[in-house]
């Protein structure tokens, strides 16, 4: 019954604020304690009995109402900060404050008139204390409160009293290094689990990443140079918790075990705290490690986490991290013999960004996860849910991260030698059953987002074969489903009506002949499929070579584009039956809600290309060098797309004949060298085998090719070109987008900024 009274009279409160026209005082404590000094509310009854409408109307019309709401919000978790929060009352205040600033700051931010309330100072707040905090904005003070309350003994953490003291543990002296929260990076202890800790420090991470969700209030632009007030200030030298909140939550998230004990059905037995925690945490932490680039980075102070982070050097901080976080992107593919029965985690994609910025914000990172067949532990679970997600147009920016996560691997010569290793794990995937290696699971798996995917990963075509490129040269011997894969692409992509329909199309056809020359060039002994399935599809190479570009045959060609490219390309792609439990991928439920994404920018300005010398070590390329093999991004042309309201200025035949000029100049840099000469070798020493020795059978031809070489008779091979990833402008902003996004959608229970004016994204349903 007291918690129904409990209820009722925050909401007679809720109703006097917004009724209220005069403003009330401040020392009116009768008034404002009605909001947290007696009331047991959940974040969830606070978000039902404090309406929307409610917010914007006493924002509206009664403002500085909800200013000394916010001021004496803040002022008592400062108060409980300061105490220690000894009592279970001082307790129970600090979280009713803290659920209600969950609930009240979107609508702050939203409001261009108020979002720099909090960045202001109140006037006449705190005449008591000293000059410092009189003059510390109320962001600040809030941020410092909830860092100081995440150490709060007894409240946050395990208390250190000795039993029988009764001297209680002064919060200004306290050496939070002490009191991290979990074993892993810099701390050896791992305190015992406490739930009502967890939940508790889930309550002040909900309303820390509520305050930085500031971000979302603000339109994408194209300069990734404003700062966000209140990151900012959380993770500079002013805080003195950086360092064990940092430890703290890495730890955390690293350490989590959902499986546990294995116990089946165990998660539906008991809530996990835990999990819910780890799922604040990973958000805490991405949103904290956001790097400023350009004039942002000389505004701010130095942001201490990604400082942190940047410095983890110990091989088993870094074994203690990449363990963990591939135990946890593995979880969801875990089968069982019992439907349901382990519980599968959520965060992945939280997942994949933190993993993003270890490998882009700490190299030595990057280069332990390269240098054992470790990262084949995280390769796999990243191409299952590319695969898992293709035709869902609401996980259109997950595909994008786990492509971005390869791009930066496959810029890696270990990476590339890394993925010969054989294929034995057999998780269920919409794929066909094959026998090979990681690169053949790679390969199959790109071929299916091409194929078979949502229209909108059409950007990222480029990006998915200059992987394949990056790795070509060290791919020691694809299976045959693969090679098939690859030259099914090839003749797709050089279709005359696919060629001619975008002027950027032909980059696709240049960046496989580039995988067909690395591999001919420099690991031709070992790929008897490959050169195998290369006579075989001769046709392709001499259609290339005799494309015509004559402005009748383009327009024909163009005639003929009634159909789209996936439904083209699953001719002859010879599919075959799928791994056993595998489903396959499907489309998103209508009304599925997703956040809009930023365009991300072309292949050119997201990647730098790199020359391997003979010794291994990589040299940058300048932008306007070009390497002796023309490449597929060295050759961009604008066409002006023809709209249907400009068909009457331009006739087909004008367009047609500039279509004409352009492809002139790009088919004459097609580098089929290699190949026909690989032809014009192979093929008649081929027919004359199966004439002398009446062979019908592929695995004699296969053995004859195996022995075969060619030493001698190619071209001299070319340098070894990677197009490594560059971090720039653009891709910062999709970052931010794309992570605020999936923290938004995350975030449903309560739905913090459901219904409110986010201009960062939009949100639509599919």
């Amino acid at each position: 019954m007291g918690n129904a009274d409990s209820k009722l009279n925050f909401r007679k409160a809720v109703i006097q604020l917004t009724t209220k026209t005069q403003p009330v005082e401040t020392t009116d404590d009768a008034f404002w304690d009605q909001f947290w000094a007696d009331t047991a509310t959940t974040v969830q009854d606070v978000f039902a009995l404090v309406p929307a409408a409610e917010i914007r109307a006493v924002r509206e019309e009664s403002p500085s109402n909800l200013a000394t709401l916010c001021y004496k919000a803040v002022e008592k978790l400062v108060q409980g900060a300061e105490s220690g929060c000894p009592s279970e009352k001082e307790r129970q205040i600090v979280l009713n404050c803290t659920r209600l600033l969950t609930r009240i700051l979107p609508y702050i931010f939203e409001d261009a008139d108020w979002r720099g309330f909090f960045w202001s100072t109140v006037p006449g707040a705190g005449q008591d204390e000293g000059e410092d905090e009189d003059s510390r904005p109320l962001a600040e003070s809030l941020l410092l409160a909830v860092s100081d309350l995440l150490f709060c003994p007894d409240f946050t953490v395990q208390s250190h009293k000795r039993d029988g003291l009764d001297t209680e543990e002064d919060m200004q002296s306290i050496d939070s290094c002490e009191y991290i929260w979990e074993a892993g990076v810099g701390f050896a202890q791992s305190p015992p689990l406490d739930y009502i800790h967890d939940l508790n420090r889930t309550e002040l991470l909900k309303l820390l990443l509520t305050g930085f969700s500031d971000a979302m209030y603000l339109p994408p632009s194209a300069e990734n140079n404003i700062l966000n007030r209140w990151v900012t200030f959380f993770s500079s030298t002013d805080n003195r918790h950086a360092l064990p909140l940092f430890t703290s939550l890495l730890n955390v998230v690293c350490a989590y075990d959902p499986v546990g004990y294995g116990i089946p059905y165990n998660y539906l037995m008991f809530s996990d705290y835990r999990e819910v925690l780890v799922e604040h945490a990973v958000q805490i932490l991405i949103v904290t490690l956001e790097h400023e680039a350009g004039a942002a980075a000389l505004v701010g102070p130095d942001n201490l986490f990604v400082n942190y982070l940047s410095r983890i050097h110990r091989e088993e901080d870094f074994s203690f991290i990449l363990k963990g976080l591939a135990r946890l992107m593995t979880n969801p593919l875990i089968q069982t013999y019992l439907p349901n029965s382990t519980k599968k985690i959520q965060f992945h994609q939280e997942l994949l960004v933190l993993f993003w910025k270890l490998c882009d914000f700490n190299k030595k990172f990057l280069f332990f996860v390269l240098k054992s067949s470790d990262v084949l532990d995280v390769l796999v679970p990243i191409l299952f849910y590319l695969n898992d997600a293709r035709a869902d147009q609401s996980c259109v920016g997950l595909i994008h991260i786990g492509v971005f996560i390869l791009l930066l691997l496959s810029g890696e010569r270990n990476f590339g030698v890394r993925l010969n290793k054989t294929y034995s794990v057999r998780v269920p995937m919409d794929i066909p059953v094959f026998t090979g290696t990681h690169a053949d699971l790679l390969i199959m798996i790109f071929h299916k987002i091409i194929t078979g995917g949502h229209q909108h990963l059409k950007p990222l075509f480029d990006c998915l074969l200059t992987i394949i490129v990056n790795v070509s040269p060290y791919l020691k011997s694809l299976s045959m489903v693969a090679a098939n894969k690859l030259l099914h692409l090839l003749e797709a992509f050089s279709t005359n009506w696919f060629l001619f329909s975008a002027s950027q199309n032909h980059h696709l056809v240049f960046f496989l002949l580039e995988v067909f020359n690395n591999i001919i060039q420099y690991q031709f002994d070992g790929n008897c499929n490959l050169v195998y399935t290369l006579i075989r599809k001769r046709n392709i190479f001499h259609q290339l070579a005799n494309l015509t570009s004559d402005p009748v045959t383009i327009h024909k060609a163009l005639e003929m584009k009634k159909t789209t490219l996936a439904g083209i390309s699953r001719t002859n792609s010879q599919e075959t039956i799928s791994m056993d439990g595998s489903r396959p991928a499907v489309p998103g439920e209508p009304g599925t809600l997703k956040a809009s994404l930023v365009a991300i920018p072309a292949i050119d300005k997201l990647t730098e290309k790199a020359q391997v010398s003979e010794d291994g070590t990589m040299v940058c390329l300048q932008h306007n060098t070009h390497s002796p093999q023309m490449t597929a991004d060295q050759h961009t042309y604008t066409l002006q797309p023809q709209t249907a309201g400009d068909q009457h200025k331009h006739s087909p035949q004008s367009a047609d004949t500039n279509t004409s000029g352009i492809v002139l100049s790009w088919k004459s840099k097609l580098p089929l060298q290699t190949i026909m000469r690989l032809l014009q070798v192979l093929v008649p020493q081929v027919e004359k085998i199966c004439i002398d020795k009446g062979l019908t059978d592929e695995s004699e031809i296969l053995k004859f090719l195996q022995h075969g070489t060619l030493v001698g008779l190619l071209p001299v091979p070319h340098p070894i070109l990677i197009r490594k990833y560059q971090a720039n402008a653009g891709t910062a902003m999709w970052f931010r987008t794309y992570m605020w996004g999936v923290i938004y959608l995350r975030n449903v229970d309560p739905p913090i900024w459901y219904d409110t004016d986010v201009r960062l994204f939009e949100i639509q349903r599919i």
